[in-house]
């Protein structure tokens, strides 16, 4: 049965959340010498510190009041299934699965499928065919406006198939650009280089962001908090709003936390060498939000 899911909102009330154990994604100490360097971690995790990390870091969304569900282990996948987001897409009616443009990941979409069906999560459709797309590139800007990275794990035939499936939920799908970075194999999303943390406040990496989009942004009234650049590798564009005005994220970047602070943005910090900067994903890839609750003032498009 449906415990509710949705919530068209990067910074409502994080209500329900799936996560996946390290001790789950890595299955073993032998499959994660195997597969480290292949998928581009900067240096090899240890389970057992990426295991403390993670209670450490559920903990916390607990102690702020989110309901945590663990998706259970699946042979067909890897280490980077740790990161729960970038599978599905969720709106007011349902899952999406992508369909991922990293090609190791190919299986992750499918495995989160089994685990919707048990949940009773509806699935309303998926992206197929050439099209790719991972939910790290898809940002909820309100209700009915979404942005959606167009880079090397989101193509133009993944967008056109979200926007879609999307028909009658949004009112605006706007593409944001992604840069060159480091290449193909660079671990970069939309969600790199911005991360909304109230109606009116997006945490951003700007020279990450083409000049369209950032001024979008800007059109749109969002006051933009700017990541120094000593910060972007230690993850502190990737923010996880867990409420209005109230956000996790990596320690280790007390710039950016400084700026949040002084726009009234509450700071929950953990530590996340391990499940975080080595695999280059922070709160918001660690956790496929399943329902928010819409704030009252959420602007139309």
């Amino acid at each position: 049965m449906d415990l509710g899911t949705g919530g068209q909102t990067e910074v409502g009330a994080l209500e329900w959340v799936l996560v996946k154990d390290p001790r789950t994604a890595f299955h073993s100490d032998q499959n994660i010498e195997q597969e480290w360097r292949a998928l581009g971690y900067t240096a090899r995790p240890h389970m057992a510190a990426a295991g403390q990390e993670w209670d450490a870091f559920v903990g916390l969304l607990e102690s702020l009041g989110v309901k945590i569900t663990r998706l259970p282990g699946h042979e067909s996948v890897g280490l980077d299934s740790l990161y729960t987001r970038d599978a599905s897409v969720v709106c007011d009616r349902g899952a999406i699965l992508c369909r991922m443009g990293k090609a190791v990941r190919r299986n992750e979409p499918m495995a989160q499928q089994g685990a919707f069906e048990k949940l009773g999560v509806p699935i309303l459709g998926r992206i197929e065919g050439d099209g790719c797309l991972e939910g790290g590139d898809v940002v909820w800007l309100d209700e009915r406006t979404i942005a959606v990275g167009w880079g090397y794990r989101t193509n133009a035939s993944g967008i056109a198939q979200l926007t879609e499936l999307l028909n009658g939920l949004v009112d605006e799908v706007i593409v944001a650009h992604l840069p060159n970075g480091k290449g193909p194999s660079d671990v970069f999303h939309l969600m790199s280089a911005l991360s909304p943390v109230d109606e009116q406040t997006a945490v951003v990496y700007s020279p990450m962001l083409s000049v369209p989009f950032r001024e979008a942004l800007l059109h749109r009234g969002m006051e933009l908090v700017e990541v120094p650049d000593e910060e972007f590798p230690t993850l502190g564009c990737n923010v996880l709003a867990v409420g209005p005005k109230r956000c996790a994220m990596v320690a280790g970047n007390p710039v950016t936390r400084a700026r949040l602070e002084a726009k009234g943005i509450e700071v929950h910090a953990f530590l996340g060498h391990d499940i975080c900067l080595k695999g280059s994903g922070g709160p918001t890839c660690l956790t496929r939000p399943l329902r928010r609750r819409v704030l009252n003032s959420s602007r139309a498009g």
